[in-house]
């Protein structure tokens, strides 16, 4: 992957905090509402899909935020004039 390209652990976690938040709610609602001396029995499948939903949408952003810094480092003002300045010069206008 391109360094233009590269995402940091602090831009997904901006990105993903609203889907953290909401996975701990849920996971302290799987909790709270278990059975006494069945915490485990009834909280583990709610909390595993929850877990589950969770990695798919961190991954998918993940994946969109370096697509989408990818994109804007190809489409960069600074590489196009780089490209400018290698090629031949402009003819002069017309008269």
């Amino acid at each position: 992957m391109s360094k233009e390209a590269q995402i940091t652990a602090e831009e997904l976690r901006q990105n993903v905090a609203p889907d953290m938040e909401q996975l701990l709610q849920e996971v302290a609602r799987a909790i709270n509402e278990a059975r006494a001396g069945a915490i485990i029995t009834d909280s583990e499948e709610p909390v595993r899909q929850a877990i589950a939903l969770f990695r798919q949408k961190l991954y998918e952003r993940a994946v969109q935020l370096a697509a989408g810094k990818a994109a804007k480092a190809a489409f960069s003002p600074s590489a196009q004039r780089q490209e400018r300045s290698a090629g031949p010069e402009q003819r002069s206008a017309r008269r």
